[in-house]
């Protein structure tokens, strides 16, 4: 357990707290390319800050603090314009560096906008996500992951706001135990009662082994199933944690990052970004990434049980908005999370003292390669049949199509 001092420590994620100056070293995705038209601003928040993203009629992307220096209106109510956004209560236009190129109403001589500026903050695109960067100067670059350079590859998100802190998501990634019970027995038992579909039996197996190694990126998870030895895929590759928010998945051509974004101290934003590969080969014409919402909650409110994501979500937000860790009583198989929280006060401390933490990028890098299991649950090519049957991806509006194209691809190597 953790006491309540060091509890909030790990959840309290404002701006000159010690989590929420961590978590500000690193890029976060804020919106999806796609639905960010030009001329076109929204409203986004991460990490407790409130901000106004905008494209221009040129493409580029720029984001704001979401609130205008003059009177503190809403920026993300703005008016887009050629070169900037204008604030809808006094007219006043703002450009992508933050500063103020007219002030209708001051006069003419006047040099006032000389002295007004908007906070601005660094904003890319890659990978079909906006990522937004909101710490201090100077900005690392933001790391090239494999899955979000594959242009060759069918693409999809799944996404939905989870009302809870970051870390109780995060902290799930690392145990490799809730799998077996949560997606397996519960869900078989939920199937006897009639109350859900059956979740495939390979969510089922116990865990022999399992392994937690720090790496130069976060923590590589390994497991021997039942039935498995150290051949096994899941054993001798293993999948990674890359710190301190993408949990990397797949199989069978299917290859996933869970994305968990901290928009504040009880809500985080979660994306199911996955990549398809049929037979592990290029796709030709994959179109562009897409996105979907996740729905947890059924019409009377209860938590949607019958899909993988819908029972993490059930035990991520029942530990409350932010979980109580006095409370607690952590065993042998909560080895993986007290290795992310030794590296999350571990990085805290590397911060305070000015030093960079684990997965910050400052030289531009070739694309990230990260290890990847081929045979994920030893399920071979049915991995990916139980995945568009259990997970988010039923609710994909590309399912079909992923089908189809799958079904193609085992026609033409066995033609």
């Amino acid at each position: 357990m953790l006491s309540s001092e060091r509890n909030q420590t790990l959840t309290r994620m404002g701006a000159g707290t010690p989590m929420g100056e961590l978590l500000r070293r690193y890029w976060w995705p804020v919106a999806f390319s796609a639905e960010l038209s030009a001329p076109d601003v929204r409203k986004a928040r991460l990490l407790g800050e409130d901000l106004a993203l905008y494209r221009l009629s040129d493409g580029s992307v720029h984001l704001l603090e979401d609130r205008c220096p003059h009177r503190g209106a809403a920026l993300s109510y703005g008016i887009v314009e050629s070169n900037g956004v204008r604030c809808p209560y006094h007219g006043w236009l703002f450009d992508g560096s933050g500063a103020c190129r007219e002030q209708p109403g001051e006069p003419p001589e006047s040099t006032f906008t000389e002295r007004v500026r908007a906070r601005s903050h660094r904003v890319q695109e890659l990978g079909g996500l906006v990522f937004a960067y909101i710490g201090p100067d100077p900005a690392p670059v933001l790391p090239r992951y494999d899955l979000f350079c594959w242009d060759d590859a069918v693409r999809d998100v799944g996404h939905a706001m989870i009302p809870c802190n970051f870390v109780q998501i995060q902290e799930n990634a690392v145990d490799l135990d809730h799998v077996a019970w949560l997606h397996g027995r519960y869900s078989q038992w939920l199937a006897g009662r009639g109350v859900a579909d059956e979740i495939p039996a390979m969510f089922s197996r116990l865990n022999q082994v399992t392994a937690f190694e720090r790496t130069d990126y976060g923590i590589l998870m390994r497991r021997q199933l039942e039935g498995q030895d150290e051949t096994a895929d899941d054993w001798s590759i293993g999948h990674p944690l890359v710190f301190p928010n993408l949990l990397r998945l797949g199989g069978g051509g299917s290859y996933g990052f869970h994305i968990r974004v901290p928009v504040d101290d009880e809500n985080t934003w979660a994306l199911w970004y996955t990549a398809y590969r049929p037979g592990d080969r290029p796709v030709a014409d994959p179109g562009p990434v897409s996105s979907y919402e996740i729905p947890w909650r059924t019409a009377d409110g209860e938590f949607l049980m019958n899909n993988v994501e819908g029972q993490d979500i059930m035990a991520w937000v029942t530990q409350g908005r932010i979980a109580d860790r006095t409370r607690e009583h952590l065993g042998t198989v909560d080895r993986g999370v007290i290795l992310l929280r030794q590296l999350f006060f571990e990085q805290m401390d590397r911060v305070a003292v000015g030093e960079d933490p684990m997965g910050v990028y400052r030289e531009q890098s070739e694309v990230i390669d990260l290890p990847q299991e081929r045979e994920k649950f030893g399920a071979g090519a049915a991995y990916l049949g139980d995945v568009l049957a259990a997970t988010q991806a039923r609710f994909s509006p590309r399912r079909d199509e992923i089908l189809r194209r799958f079904a193609e691809a085992t026609a033409a190597v066995g033609a």
